[in-house]
C-alpha cells in the first residue's frame, strides 16, 4: 500500500522535536530599572532580537519552493522556516500588547475578558474598543504587512482613526523611511514618530497604540520576518522604562525616543524569548501526546492549538467537525496529559491552549 505524504505540518513537527531553545542568557539581559546610556540600549536591544531572530528561522524549510517535504522528514536538517509553534507566540503576544494599550487609554479589559470576548464571540460580531485594538494585533501578527494606504487604513480602523488620516500621504512618507533606515531599530523609531506627526487629529493615546504597531511592523520588515511580532507594546508601560523626577512614560513623540525605544525592545525581546522556550517545551508534550488520541480529527485539532492564543471546545467541534462532547473529552485527554492548559479557570466556556 502506497504511504501517505507528510503534511507540511507533520513535517514541522518531526523537525521541531530536534529543536531545543535554550534560556536567555545572563550576559544578554538588561538590568530592571537601569539608567543605560543610549549604546547598553541598542546593545541589549540587538542581542535580545538576534536571539529571537534565530528562533524565529529554527524550524523546519517546508515551503514549495525549498527541499522534498519528505526530505526535510527524513534529514530534519533543512532549517531555515518559522517553528510551528510561532502561531501562539505570536497571537499569545498579541493579547498582551492589546492588554498594555487599553490600560494606556483607561480601558476596563484585561487579557482575561480580551481572550473571552475574542475566543466566545461568533466571526464578525462587533467589539468594544479594546477588543478592536486587540483585533488589530491579532490580525497583522498572522501576515506580512506592507506600508500601503489599503493596509493603514483598515488597521486605523481598529482604533477609529481612518476618517483623520491621509492613508496614502502616510504610507509613502513610511515607505520611504523604512527604506531608507540603516537598522532595524532606526526604522522602528522614525515610522513611528512620523505616525504620531500623521495623526495630530486623533486622541493621543489612539495616535500611541498606533505608533506602536506600527514599530514591530518597520522592525519585522528590517529583519525579513515573514509577520510582525507584537513587542513594543508589551512593555512599553514597564516602570523600568519611565524617566524624569515625575516618572514619565516615554512615548513615540518624545525627541530621545529611541533610547527608550531600545530599551523597551531589550525587555520585549527577553520575554518573548522566554515564552518561545515555554511553548516550544509545551508544544513538544502535545506532538508527545499525538499518538495517544483516538479521535480522527486529533491533528486538526492539534495545527489550531498551535496557530492561535487558545481554542473553545465548540469551536474545534465545529472546524475539525467533532461533536461537542467529542470534543469535550479529547481536551479533557489531552489537559489529562499535560499537552495543553484550561486558561479560563472556569467550570463552563473554557479555553484552551499550549
Amino acid at each position: 500500500m502506497k504511504r501517505r505524504a507528510p503534511t507540511r505540518r507533520e513535517n514541522a513537527a518531526d523537525t521541531q522535536k530536534s529543536i531545543e531553545i535554550r534560556p536567555f542568557p545572563h550576559w544578554a539581559k538588561v538590568s530592571a530599572g537601569a539608567q543605560n546610556d543610549a549604546s547598553d540600549a541598542q546593545f541589549f536591544a540587538g542581542a535580545g532580537l538576534a536571539l529571537l531572530d534565530n528562533i524565529l528561522r529554527s524550524g523546519a524549510d517546508v515551503s514549495s519552493g525549498g527541499r522534498d517535504s519528505a526530505d526535510v522528514s527524513r534529514a530534519g536538517k533543512n532549517f531555515g522556516g518559522e517553528p510551528c509553534f510561532v502561531g501562539v507566540l505570536r497571537q499569545r503576544l498579541a493579547l498582551k500588547a492589546a492588554a498594555t494599550c487599553a490600560r494606556l487609554a483607561r480601558l476596563r479589559e484585561d487579557e482575561a475578558a480580551l481572550r473571552d470576548a475574542e475566543h466566545l464571540s461568533g466571526a464578525g460580531v462587533e467589539t468594544s474598543p479594546a477588543g478592536r485594538v486587540h483585533r488589530l494585533f491579532r490580525l497583522f501578527a498572522s501576515r506580512a504587512v506592507k506600508f500601503d494606504a489599503q493596509t493603514l487604513s483598515a488597521a486605523a480602523e481598529q482604533i477609529g482613526a481612518q476618517g483623520a488620516m491621509e492613508a496614502h500621504g502616510l504610507a509613502d512618507a513610511l515607505q520611504e523611511i523604512a527604506t531608507s533606515a540603516n537598522d532595524p531599530l532606526a526604522a522602528a523609531v522614525s515610522v513611528s514618530a512620523e505616525a504620531v506627526h500623521h495623526l495630530a487629529a486623533v486622541p493621543a493615546v489612539d495616535a500611541e497604540i498606533f505608533a506602536l504597531w506600527l514599530a514591530d511592523v518597520a522592525l519585522a520588515q528590517k529583519l525579513g520576518w515573514q509577520a510582525p511580532m507584537p513587542l513594543l507594546a508589551t512593555v512599553i508601560a514597564r516602570p523600568a522604562l519611565r524617566r524624569g523626577p515625575n516618572g514619565r512614560r516615554p512615548r513615540p513623540a518624545d525627541r530621545d525616543w529611541s533610547n527608550p525605544l531600545a530599551s523597551a525592545y531589550a525587555l520585549a525581546g527577553h520575554e518573548a524569548v522566554d515564552l518561545a522556550l515555554i511553548l516550544s517545551r509545551q508544544a513538544k508534550r502535545l506532538f508527545d501526546a499525538a499518538p495517544k488520541l483516538r479521535a480522527k480529527s486529533a491533528a486538526r485539532v492539534i495545527e489550531m492549538l498551535l496557530d492561535d492564543d487558545c481554542v473553545s471546545a465548540a469551536r474545534v467541534a465545529k472546524r475539525a467537525k467533532l461533536s461537542d462532547r467529542s470534543a469535550r473529552r479529547l481536551f479533557d485527554r489531552l489537559t489529562e496529559l499535560g499537552a495543553v492548559r484550561e486558561l479560563s479557570g472556569r467550570p463552563n466556556f473554557r479555553l484552551y491552549g499550549l
